[in-house]
C-alpha cells in the first residue's frame, strides 16, 4: 500500500460543459492532458483514474494510465475518492480535479507537506489578479487565517467584501487585499477521508453548493497554502478555450 498516492475522481456527466473530460483539445481529451500533465510533474507518486464510466476508463487505459470504476451514483467527487482509496489503500491521498490542466509537481508537494506535517485535510488557493474573476460565482473564494496557513471560509460570494467602496472594486484592489481563489485541489489523510464522507451534509454546503464547507462546519480544520502557479480549471466550453490558446 503506497503511503501518498494521488486519485483523479471523474464522473462523465457535467452539468455546465457536457461530458467536458473528453472535450477534444488538439486532438486529445481533456483528460489525457490532465493524465499526462500529472504523470510528467509528480512521477513519483502513484496514479489512479476514479471513474464512473466505460469511457472514461478506456480513455486513460489506452494511454496506459491505471483507472476504479466508481459508482455513478456518488454525490460528489470525494465520495468517489473514499470508495477509490478502498482499493488503492493509501494512507495519504492527493485529490487533483479531472478538469485542471495545468496542475504543477509544485502544487502536489505542497499538499503532501501539509499531510505529513498533521493535517486532516489541505487544500490550496492563489491570489486573484483581476476584478471580473473575483466577481465570478463561477470562482470560488477563500479567506485565510492570519497564521497557521487554514482556511476560515469559502464562498462564491466576494470575499473580503469592499464595504467603504460598495462592493465595487478594480484590479489593483483586488490585488492588494488578499483576495484568494480556492483551487480545486486537495489532500487527505486516508482514515480523515472515510470519516469525512460519512459527516452529515452542511447547512451553508448546500447553500453555497461546495462540499468542503462541511469540514468547517462540522468543526474540522483545512490546511491551505498559497501557490504562486498559473492555474486554467475547465469548467466551460469558454475555460476549455482559454487552455487551447494557452497551449498555443
Amino acid at each position: 500500500m503506497p503511503k501518498t498516492a494521488i486519485i483523479v475522481p471523474c464522473r462523465l456527466e457535467s452539468n455546465r460543459f457536457p461530458r467536458k473530460l473528453l472535450h477534444n483539445i488538439k486532438g486529445r481529451p481533456l483528460l489525457l492532458w490532465v493524465a499526462e500533465r500529472i504523470a510528467r510533474e509528480a512521477p513519483e507518486f502513484p496514479l489512479w483514474f476514479a471513474v464512473d464510466h466505460e469511457l472514461l476508463r478506456d480513455c486513460v487505459a489506452g494511454a496506459g494510465f491505471q483507472s476504479i470504476m466508481t459508482s455513478t451514483a456518488h454525490q460528489s467527487g470525494t465520495d468517489r475518492l473514499a470508495e477509490a482509496n478502498q482499493t488503492v489503500g493509501a494512507d495519504q491521498i492527493i485529490n487533483v480535479q479531472a478538469d485542471e490542466p495545468l496542475v504543477t509537481g509544485g502544487q502536489i508537494r505542497a499538499l503532501e507537506q501539509m499531510l505529513t506535517g498533521g493535517a486532516a485535510m489541505a487544500t490550496l488557493a492563489t491570489p486573484f489578479r483581476r476584478a471580473v474573476d473575483f466577481a465570478n460565482p463561477n470562482q470560488v473564494k477563500v479567506v485565510l487565517a492570519a497564521v497557521g496557513r487554514r482556511a476560515l471560509f469559502f464562498s462564491r460570494t466576494p470575499m473580503p467584501y469592499a464595504r467603504e467602496r460598495n462592493g465595487t472594486v478594480d484590479d489593483a484592489w483586488v490585488a492588494a487585499n488578499m483576495c484568494y481563489k480556492h483551487l480545486g485541489l486537495y489532500g487527505y489523510r486516508g482514515d480523515f477521508l472515510q470519516k469525512f464522507t460519512k459527516l452529515p451534509m452542511g447547512r451553508l454546503e448546500q447553500i453555497e453548493k461546495l462540499e468542503q464547507l462541511r469540514a468547517l462546519e462540522n468543526g474540522y480544520a483545512i490546511a491551505c497554502d498559497v501557490t504562486e502557479d498559473p492555474t486554467i480549471g475547465v469548467d466551460t466550453p469558454e475555460d476549455a478555450v482559454k487552455f487551447e490558446q494557452w497551449l498555443g
